[in-house]
């Protein structure tokens, strides 16, 4: 919860005690107990955001008006308390309030504001969109013969140390990412309203840094159903140390993308019914990468805003996704001579292409959650069985000094900013989700400090093996 909304409920719930057990409670007291609540929740409505979870605790406000009210329409007032006050119908006030004042506690915590980690690196971050479309390109996830593809991509990079401004909203249409988020998860939609209160530490349109002549550039892809936010977590710790990254929105493939003059491209959730569908919607991924890649090029070469021109090493560049964008990273690794390296965080390895016997001669690490391998493993006898289509793709996965980090006590999500929408992930997992999250911030970053910056590695080389929470395998 945020401090103001706790002190809100604090005194809410305090109000309620008194309501139910002062015994003499003069009209003016409940006036003034009703001012003082209703003074509180506009402070906080003010200051923070008035939002669906603390609906119970708005109500709780209410209370001494309406005990006010009612006391005032009684003609016999002191007669019905005496009536009224006895022990049975006090246990049972007491008892709902009880119930009541526990979840207006746990909605809150259960739906929370969450606050991403500060940035462990030296620079400030700054970020700015595009609105980029690939007319050799039509749209196929369209009816309309016309459309061409359009991709919203979302930069961030190292920001000048005196940059101010306001920090960007996480989602700045909540509602379309909210439907989105219902059609992903299967859960209303109001339950991910919270999310428009989220604030990122990046400064839209801030200076860039000249602390360094140039950064090496990450291409960023999301995970199917996904968005190229939903690594926030990630990408600041990144950007704070010296990268630029590059999110792509694969559109109608995402959460949801929006672009600038207001159009919503909603999800559509795609008809799954053997691996090679999911092999060839992979095609249209690795073609927005290579597209998204040429216009960064051409932003390196000759920004229009002046902001990334000859800012950009376009000579260490690498690629990282989750899930479906993790195997986009691995075939554009395979595919794009401009790609030096690459991660791929939990991501089934589909695609066209399969990691030869001889390893991808290439810098590239695998991330997985120990539950996924073990889900790639087992047999479901069913047509999508990925034990026994998609598991042996992974056969050379390590070879030719490859890296495979598997976390513990993990699942899909932990590799996202997913994990940190409600503490029930948490509790799913049965370990601390920020641990997790750190620990993929620290092998990313020590893996392309390596292979880009051409950094003495500190982590990598030094923890292969078995760990409390994690194995890491090199071939």
């Amino acid at each position: 919860m945020r401090s103001l909304e706790i002190i809100f409920i604090v005194i809410n719930i305090l109000l309620t005690g008194w309501l139910i057990f002062a015994k003499n409670k003069p009209q003016r007291f409940l006036l003034i107990g009703f001012g003082v609540s209703a003074i509180f929740m506009l402070i906080h409505g003010v200051i923070e955001g008035m939002r669906l979870p603390m609906i119970p605790a708005y109500v709780l406000t209410a209370l001494p008006l309406i005990l006010f009210v009612v006391r005032s329409l009684s003609k016999s007032g002191k007669e019905r308390t005496a009536r009224k006050g006895s022990k049975l119908k006090l246990i049972a006030i007491t008892v709902l309030a009880v119930i009541y004042s526990a979840v207006t506690v746990a909605l809150p915590i259960l739906i929370p504001v969450f606050t991403f980690a500060k940035p462990a690196g030296p620079y400030k971050i700054g970020t700015v969109t595009y609105d980029w479309k690939d007319n050799s390109r039509d749209e196929i996830l369209t009816s309309d013969p016309d459309d061409k593809r359009e991709l919203m991509v979302q930069i961030w990079y190292p920001a000048d140390a005196k940059a101010k401004g306001k920090k960007q909203a996480y989602h700045t249409n909540v509602d379309a990412f909210a439907e989105g988020y219902s059609k992903m998860f299967g859960f209303p939609k109001l339950l991910f309203t919270s999310l428009g209160y989220v604030k990122t530490h990046a400064i839209k349109n801030a200076a860039i840094t000249n602390a360094e002549p140039s950064f090496p550039v990450l291409i960023f892809s999301h995970g199917l159903t996904g968005n190229k936010m939903q690594n926030t977590f990630q990408l600041e710790q990144l950007v704070s140390q010296g990268y630029i990254i590059v999110g792509i929105d694969h559109t109608y493939s995402s959460t949801a993308s929006i672009f600038p003059d207001g159009r919503v491209a909603a999800l559509q959730l795609p008809e799954i019914k053997k691996f090679s569908d999911l092999d060839k919607a992979n095609e249209q991924w690795v073609e927005d990468a290579k597209f998204v890649l040429d216009q960064v090029e051409q932003l390196a070469a000759n920004d229009p805003e002046k902001r990334f021109t000859g800012r950009m090493d376009m000579n260490n560049v690498g690629m990282f996704g989750h899930s479906f964008g993790g195997a986009t990273s691995v075939q554009v690794l395979m595919t794009d001579s401009r790609i030096k390296a690459a991660i791929n965080m939990d991501g089934a390895l589909y695609g066209e292409l399969r990691i030869p016997e001889e390893g991808l001669k290439k810098p590239f690490m695998m991330m997985s959650a120990d539950s996924s391998v073990e889900n790639l493993k087992k047999p479901t006898g069913n047509e999508l069985d990925m034990s026994k289509e998609i598991w042996p793709r992974f056969a050379h996965i390590t070879t030719g000094g490859s890296y495979w980090l598997i976390l513990n006590k993990t699942n899909h999500l932990s590799f996202t900013d997913m994990v940190l929408f409600s503490p029930l992930f948490q509790l799913m997992q049965g370990t601390d989700v920020r641990e997790a999250l750190g620990l993929i911030n620290d092998y990313s970053l020590d893996f392309f400090d390596h292979y880009l910056k051409n950094k003495p590695s500190k982590l990598l080389e030094q923890n292969i093996g078995e760990h409390p929470k994690f194995t890491l395998q090199k071939g």
